[in-house]
């Protein structure tokens, strides 16, 4: 007859194979042949783990406390108990308990590395759920340590991913990526709900990241695998990942999703899940409805109240800050701040938290000054924490975090008379991203070769698994961890010289314009938005259109319609500053609802020098030296008919320029050429990307050269002008925030970029910029060269180009 022990051996076997029913009878058989109190407490931990897994927590638990009470247990054996115990436990979301059972779990297993591990492991779940990323991550690291020298590399990996994830609640975003990145690739493998753990972890860093799409689909891939393999916890768990990330751009939608969820967590059982969906439900619900029910107040109070009670201090004060605005914003400024007071908002609350917590404030300060200053805090926050991101891409789409903050700071700043507040507010607003100081990195083998295949054209998955790899690998990168400030007025005043600076300030209601010269500062109130959006519509269809090849008839009607929709936008935007701009060359600092705006062809603006910048500060800093204008190199990409004569016309205006066509137009020589010139033009198709900015790319002979590719040259020239349909076109992120080819080479050190927000006409493109280079070869700023040469829309197809830097 086989012992107990032999029983229990069989057992943990058969678990160790996934065999559950059958190790529950080999244990139950083990228990009742234990003869003594240390081998029924082994056989109880073991049965505990079986019951659990069939469903029955609260007969688990029980096992758990039964084996712990008897005498004689091994300190192996109690460890694993206690470990057992804290993590049924964990499961019912007692998270506070949880660690107090596992912090005894390890003061007991110190000779038995791979169960410290593991309870390393677990108490750094635990820490995670109440929200202390220093002491997941330390706890973490420990597990990987132990486990890589237990021969263990699979749990190892576990480790390292939730390593990850304790990176990113403590918002190393990059770190936390690089973490997950390397431990899925073990860890996908080993099955399809692994994997899907390893994708709705992922698609959180990336919704904090503002990349909603990307994390969309990695929730989505990861709800279907938990819905097949019946995973309920699971799958409400990514359904409340996806609900968080919903509140910043579709609070509606957020409260929907995570209604669905706190139902799923209902029917498990999972309360304290239940009251975390709950919660966003609540957020949500406050965000979307203009006034607050008084049902859905006091449902968010009750709420708070007991996540704290659930030890979970930051979803609690996250909603207990949505109440609290919601109070103010209705008037009861008083309820508002005692929630604001009762919310624990100090460090280390996440990002999230204190950016609510200083809208709060924002709202509730008695002096506009006050106010101010909560916003303006709130983004110094901000910017602190984006500018440890290297990546273009993620700076841009983090900026949704502050958003709110700077439409706040704005719509106050236009309510002030202050024009150097208006000033001060338009920059900020113009820079949540570009206030981060750009760093240069060395060019990455693997992207380099990745962006080579790409141009090869790839079979569609390989072309999509490289451009996913191409945009991850260059969000891992390190960020300056510098931050410019704004430029003050009286310093910008003193920089301009004889130009004029026209700040474009545009609210949810008005549109204003402030004109800085030397002399003085003049604030024009614009119009309405209704009236702009109007003047905008349909502008950029009718430049695209008006660029085409077409018969005399058809064109004289077509470019007759865009130079009407242009006199009217000239009308709103540029004739009521006339008499402040004078004759003086400009600097535009446009929001991002006029980042489509054909600058140059605007009647006042045609034939004068124009420059438009991400912002004064940026301008006033790619300004600081002169431009190198003495080495020029040009491109003809395949299959633009004039594109070899434009080269080639444009050349001759230099000494000695180098031009590379036909065969010789490849991506290593242009990425070569751009290195050694100060003037380099490409004269190709091109494409906007707008899905993926960074993806949009120039026609070479081998293939596409991507906004990727300049971020991976070595040297960069002073001045890009780029000959080639709509790349001077950007994306809009979040308001304000432009992405595409000239914001990368923008980034990537360019100082002027001439670009064109539309297509642009070949003979068009050809004679105004060979009239261009025939400028600069003698040292002529680019804007003033591009005065000279573009002029206003008439007979023939126009050439919107612009001079951005």
């Amino acid at each position: 007859m086989l012992s107990a022990q032999d029983l229990h051996a069989r057992g943990v076997a058969a678990i160790n194979g996934g065999r559950v029913r059958a190790a529950r009878a080999l244990l139950e058989r083990a228990l009742e042949r234990a003869a003594d109190e240390a081998t029924t407490g082994a056989v109880e931990a073991s049965l505990a783990y079986v019951v659990a897994e069939t469903g029955d927590r609260e007969a688990a638990e029980r096992l758990c406390r039964s084996a712990l009470a008897r005498d004689g247990l091994t300190a192996e054996t109690r460890g694993s108990l206690l470990s057992q115990h804290a993590l049924l436990v964990m499961l019912s979301g007692r998270m506070a308990e949880a660690v107090r059972e596992l912090d005894a779990a390890i003061a007991v297993l110190g000779d038995f590395p791979v169960l410290l591990g593991r309870a390393h492991g677990n108490r750094g779940t635990a820490h995670l759920e109440l929200g202390d990323a220093a002491a997941a991550s330390a706890d973490f690291a420990q597990t990987v340590v132990l486990l890589r020298e237990a021969g263990l590399p699979h749990e190892a990996a576990m480790a390292e991913h939730n390593l990850g994830y304790a990176r990113f609640l403590a918002g190393d975003l990059a770190g936390a990526l690089g973490a997950m990145a390397a431990a899925r690739d073990v860890l996908a493998a080993t099955s399809v709900v692994t994997a899907a753990v390893c994708d709705a972890d992922r698609a959180e860093v990336l919704m904090a990241a503002g990349l909603t799409e990307e994390g969309r689909d990695a929730l989505d891939r990861a709800a279907r695998a938990y819905g097949a393999a019946r995973l309920a916890r699971r799958r409400g768990e990514a359904e409340l990942t996806l609900a968080r990330s919903l509140l910043l751009s579709d609070a509606r939608g957020a409260a929907v999703v995570a209604r669905r969820a706190a139902r799923r967590f209902e029917r498990a059982e999972l309360a304290s899940w239940q009251r975390r969906a709950d919660a966003v439900r609540v957020q949500g619900e406050l965000a979307a409805a203009p006034t607050a029910t008084s049902a859905v107040l006091e449902e968010g109070v009750r709420v708070a109240e007991a996540l704290s009670a659930d030890g979970l201090r930051w979803d609690a004060a996250a909603v207990r800050l949505a109440v609290a605005r919601s109070r103010a914003e209705g008037g009861d400024r008083d309820g508002a701040r005692r929630l604001l007071v009762r919310a624990d908002t100090a460090a280390p609350a996440p990002l999230s938290v204190r950016l609510q917590a200083r809208e709060v404030g924002a709202v509730l300060a008695r002096r506009p000054a006050d106010a101010f200053g909560h916003v303006r805090a709130g983004l110094d926050d901000l910017h602190a924490w984006q500018s440890s991101f290297g990546s273009l891409d993620l700076q841009t789409n983090v900026v949704g975090h502050g958003v709110r903050l700077a439409v706040r700071g704005l719509a106050l700043a236009v309510r002030s008379p202050a024009d150097t507040v208006l000033f001060e507010w338009s920059e900020r607003a113009r820079m949540l991203a570009t206030r981060v100081q750009p760093v240069r990195a060395p060019q990455d083998p693997q992207t380099a070769a990745d962006l080579a295949e790409l141009r090869s054209g790839p079979a569609p998955e390989r072309e999509a698994v490289l451009r996913r790899r191409v945009r991850e690998q260059a969000w891992q990168r390190r960020g300056s961890g510098e931050v410019a400030d704004p430029v003050e007025l009286p310093a910008l005043q003193a920089s301009l010289g004889g130009a004029a600076l026209v700040a474009y300030v545009v609210t949810a209601t008005s549109v204003v314009a402030l004109v800085v010269t030397a002399d003085g500062t003049t604030r024009c109130e614009l119009g309405s938005r209704a009236a702009l959006d109007a003047v905008l519509s349909g502008l950029l269809p009718d430049l695209d259109m008006a660029a085409a090849a077409l018969p005399a008839a058809l064109a004289g009607s077509v470019r007759g319609a865009l130079a009407a929709r242009l006199d009217r936008a000239a009308a709103l935007l540029v004739a009521p500053l006339a008499d402040a701009v004078g004759d003086r060359p400009v600097v535009l600092t446009p929001s991002g609802v006029l980042a489509g705006v054909p600058w140059t062809l605007l009647p006042g603006l045609v034939g004068r020098p124009v420059t438009v910048a991400q912002s004064a500060t940026s301008w006033l800093a790619r300004s600081a030296e002169p431009l190198r204008l003495g080495a020029a190199g040009l491109v003809a990409g395949p299959r633009v008919p004039r594109a070899e004569a434009e080269v080639h016309a444009a050349a001759a205006a230099w000494s000695d320029a180098e031009v590379l066509a036909g065969d010789a137009a490849t991506a290593d020589a242009v990425s070569a050429l751009a290195a050694r010139v100060d003037v380099l033009h490409v004269a190709a198709h091109g494409r906007h990307t707008a899905e993926n900015p960074l993806f949009s790319g120039l026609e070479l002979v081998d293939g596409p050269w991507f906004g990727y590719d300049v971020d991976q040259l070595p040297g960069v020239p002073d001045v890009v002008l780029l000959s080639a349909c709509e790349v001077g076109r950007s994306s809009v992120r979040w308001g304000e925030e432009l992405i595409g080819l000239t914001a990368a080479w923008l980034h990537a050190g360019a100082r002027r970029v001439v670009a064109s927000p539309a297509a642009v006409n070949d003979d068009a493109a050809h004679d105004a910029l060979v009239r261009v280079h025939a400028a600069l070869a003698t040292g002529t700023d680019p804007a003033l060269a591009l005065a000279g040469t573009v002029g206003a829309v008439g007979a023939d197809a126009p050439a919107p180009f612009v001079c951005f830097g």
